[in-house]
Order: structure tokens, then C-alpha cells, then sequence
């Protein structure tokens, strides 16, 4: 019995995998189609992220250093949670429509289709301008590691992507999470962009500049710290906040595996306890 039922829950991601490929290649036709449209908002999106950066660079031209922390220090921060957030944004970014959908009745035409709706909501108008966020966390992740004079190790140079892909699924976990919270606040949009957008914000400076009620919120609650801050300063080689042991800093796919299995059972309870319109 067991068998069966995990034999269907695989046949269920397979195909909820297929249909969110399958939306994706749909919106991809649709923003080709205007190539020099997509084009001019990519490098828009591009610049408008840029001016974050932008503003720390104007802060180092007043303070050699920013919680005891260097530009290309904190360019190492920055660069690894914005590419972190512009993944998880260019896959999972359109779960924050759920809100919009559950108020208008427009989430019943995705529960009547074969597919899961969770692959529906997430592939909704798929943006491909948002790679241009995710260029430039890459250009500031680029600038750090050619500057910085870091003491490589195997385990280091395995730390980066490393950090960034988990990264990317710590807030994919947490988009999905804020969606499902929209069955219920239907206005919650604003709530969900508090820990994803304003997470990345956080995570682009140095924890030392922050109360440490915040950083155990960040660490214990909803655990973004494994984003950049946690694995950045291994690979620093700096001291970790709130006298934690170092083995922490290898904890991101563990942290991240946790937060998708409770994203995934907010959701189905969100879903579950939904309630058509009736429009």
C-alpha cells in the first residue's frame, strides 16, 4: 500500500514538473514573439536591481567598513542571495497572484484541468526579463570573488553553489508557503513579499548590523540565515553570529529539504480548504 501511494506521489511531481515545462514554453513563445520588448524590460529589470548595489557602493564612499565588514565582503553577500532570490523569483516569482486568483474565482478554472495546481500557479506569465536580476547578483558575486583574498579549500570552492542553489530553494519554499497563506488572507500578497523580497534585502548586509532577536528570528524561525549569511562566512572564514558551531554553514540542503516538505503540507492544507466564489 505504502509502494502504491509513493509510486503516486512520484507520478504526481513527474507530472506537475511536465505541465509547469510545458506552461514555461508557452509564455517563452509569448515573450519572443516581442524580442525587442523583452529585451528593454530585462535590461530594466536589470538596472532597477542594480541601484541596491549602488546604494551600499555610496555608503563605502563614507565608511571603510560596514559592521566590520569590506565592499567586497559584502559583495559576497549580496551577490550570492540576490542570485539565490532571482532564481527562485524567475521560477517561482508569479506565486504571489494566488491572492488575486482566490478573490476573483479564477483559481476554479485550475482546479478542473488535469494538471496540479501548483505547477499552473507557479508557471502563470512565466517573466524571462527577471534573468536580468539574476546577471546582476552574478556581475556582484563575480566583482567579490575576484577581490577578496580567500583561502580556498575543496570544501569552499564546493560552498558556492552550493549556497546558491539551496539558497534559491530556501525561498522557493517560502514563496510557496506565502502563496498557501493566501487562501486564507487573500490580501497577503504584501505579507509574503516581507520574507522574500524583503529577506534578499536583509540578507545583502552583514548580520553584525542587526539586533540578534533578528537574527534568531532569521536562524531558528524562518531560517533564511542559510541563504548567504551561514555558508558566506565560512567561506570568509569570519566568525558566525549567536556563537553558533561551524558544521552549520553545510546545513543549507538539509534546511532546505525541511522547509519544502512544510511548504508542501501548507499548501495542500491552503488548497484543501478552499472555497469557490461561486462566480
Amino acid at each position: 500500500m505504502e509502494s502504491d501511494t509513493a509510486f503516486a506521489e512520484r507520478s504526481r511531481l513527474v507530472e506537475g514538473v511536465r505541465a509547469y515545462g510545458l506552461i514555461v514554453t508557452m509564455w517563452l513563445r509569448s515573450t519572443m514573439a516581442y524580442r525587442a520588448s523583452f529585451v528593454m524590460t530585462t535590461v530594466g529589470n536589470f538596472v532597477s536591481t542594480a541601484f541596491d548595489f549602488i546604494t551600499i557602493m555610496l555608503m563605502f564612499a563614507h565608511v571603510d567598513m560596514l559592521g566590520g565588514f569590506t565592499l567586497p565582503e559584502v559583495a559576497l553577500l549580496y551577490g550570492t542571495s540576490a542570485t539565490a532570490f532571482g532564481l527562485a523569483d524567475l521560477v517561482l516569482g508569479s506565486m504571489d497572484r494566488l491572492g488575486r486568483r482566490v478573490r476573483d474565482g479564477t483559481l476554479d478554472t485550475l482546479l478542473v484541468r488535469p494538471v496540479p495546481v501548483l505547477a499552473q500557479v507557479a508557471a502563470d506569465r512565466f517573466a524571462l526579463r527577471r534573468l536580468g536580476r539574476i546577471t546582476q547578483g552574478l556581475l556582484v558575486l563575480g566583482y567579490a570573488l575576484l577581490t577578496l583574498d580567500i583561502d580556498w579549500s575543496p570544501l569552499k570552492v564546493v560552498m558556492l553553489p552550493l549556497m546558491v542553489l539551496s539558497g534559491a530553494a530556501i525561498f522557493g519554499a517560502v514563496f510557496v508557503a506565502g502563496a498557501a497563506f493566501q487562501f486564507y488572507a487573500q490580501d497577503a500578497s504584501e505579507v509574503q513579499s516581507a520574507f522574500t523580497y524583503g529577506g534578499t534585502t536583509m540578507l545583502q548586509y552583514p548580520p553584525t548590523v542587526f539586533a540578534k532577536d533578528l537574527v534568531r528570528g532569521v536562524t531558528f524561525v524562518v531560517p533564511l540565515a542559510f541563504v548567504s549569511w551561514l555558508p558566506a562566512l565560512y567561506v570568509l572564514g569570519r566568525d558566525y553570529p549567536l556563537d553558533l558551531p561551524q558544521w552549520v554553514a553545510f546545513l543549507p540542503p538539509v534546511v532546505a529539504a525541511g522547509c519544502w516538505v512544510l511548504a508542501g503540507l501548507v499548501w495542500r492544507v491552503g488548497l484543501r480548504s478552499y472555497r469557490s466564489t461561486g462566480s
